[in-house]
């Protein structure tokens, strides 16, 4: 049974942008009704017609229809009263005296974690790419290599350079390469081969310092390589970053498929949307003209289907794609037309479409702004 703490819950990662809350905490949720698999959501905005009103419904209804057993989600937006206004101002001016950005990552940049099952299933290459090709479409992107042990962005990036910080701001600025902010503990270590010797406490404590210690600066995207599984660093992000949502590597073996599953579980029990599922190494295209389905066939939709979301991509085995990741070259900045270079432009153009970028020209944030401007005014 779904209940009302449930939708509660997801509410909060739903955020508007400029005033850098949760629309739970800034008191624009009216009600919550639910009739058995039904969900309807009352949100009060300070104009009921505004720029940031799709964006809001559409979080709210994408979160809501992640929970499980929800089978129908309606989102009902109207405008605060003048009472309504008046709270919300309260917690907004709270959360500015108490310095409201817990993190560096602006509540503008849409946050999509790329997560797996298991090793292996190039969930990696797929994040590196990704971001590459959303950078080629002209979005601001940032590449957060959260897989701490496992790091290999800075190699599949071509990147040799190291970490610095700010000498004003003292902050940690990313290396950039093919237009993306590029952060790893690959470039903090002397060399690729030493290794990371740390436990769970040091796994949350490097990421919280990549969130709150990066001078990140306005993204539209920041794309988020997890390590495999569901442990700390998983954890750690549903809490430091509540507007994060998920993509499932996976690929068409039903094993790697089964396991996948358990990252998709994770992600809706800390209230974590699930975007869709990405299938890696669908088959390889032979000279014959046929095609060989080397790790099997079906798993991507099979697993899309079972958690009720989109196939993104289902991208092929590709010869150009493991010297395009040892040699600093990702494959969607061939060419030649390399068929898995395609996909994942594909895959990273429908990311956008499921996932669009924030829209500055917002109203929600800006107009409570102004209405406190004069409600500060003398009579």
């Amino acid at each position: 049974m779904v209940t009302r703490n449930d939708v509660i819950k997801t509410l909060e990662g739903v955020r508007d942008p400029e005033l850098g809350g949760n629309i739970v905490e800034l008191g624009m949720v009216t009600d919550v009704d639910i009739t058995g698999a039904s969900v309807e959501v009352g949100i009060a905005l300070t104009v009921a017609e505004c720029p940031l009103r799709n964006q809001i419904e559409n979080d709210t209804r994408r979160r809501v229809q992640a929970i499980p057993g929800v089978d129908h989600v309606d989102v009902r937006t109207t405008a605060m009263t003048k009472k309504q206004r008046a709270g919300l101002m309260s917690v907004a001016r709270a959360k500015a005296r108490a310095s409201a950005e817990p993190t560096q990552v602006s509540p503008t940049t849409r946050v999509i974690a790329i997560g797996s099952g298991k090793g292996g299933v190039g969930k990696s290459s797929i994040a590196v790419n990704v971001a590459v090709a959303m950078s080629q479409a002209g979005f601001r992107v940032g590449l957060l290599d959260a897989d701490i042990w496992g790091f290999s962005t800075p190699r599949m990036l071509g990147v040799e350079d190291r970490l610095e910080a700010n000498e004003d701001s003292k902050l940690i600025v990313p290396v950039e390469a093919k237009g993306v902010k590029l952060v790893s503990t690959g470039l903090i270590i002397e060399t690729e081969e030493t290794a990371l010797m740390w436990r769970g406490l040091m796994l949350s404590k490097a990421l919280e310092q990549f969130l709150k210690q990066v001078e990140w600066g306005e993204l539209d995207y920041l794309i988020i390589d997890l390590p495999p599984g569901t442990g700390d660093i998983q954890m750690a992000l549903t809490r430091m970053l509540p507007q994060a949502e998920m993509v499932v590597v996976t690929t068409p073996q039903r094993a790697a498929q089964k396991v996948a599953v358990r990252v998709a579980d994770m992600a809706r029990r800390s209230h974590m949307p699930v975007v869709g599922v990405i299938e890696n190494m669908a088959g390889l295209a032979c000279a014959c003209g046929r095609v060989h389905d080397v790790f099997g066939e079906g798993g991507g939709r099979e697993l899309a289907d079972d958690l009720g979301v989109p196939l993104i991509a289902s991208i092929p085995l590709d010869p150009e794609v493991v010297p395009g990741g040892d040699h600093g070259a990702p494959v969607v900045t061939s060419s030649t037309g390399s068929p898995a270079g395609i996909a994942m432009r594909d895959a990273a153009a429908r990311l956008v479409e499921l996932v669009p970028p924030a829209d500055l020209e917002t109203c929600t944030g800006r107009i409570a702004k102004i209405l406190t401007e004069l409600e500060e005014l003398p009579a």
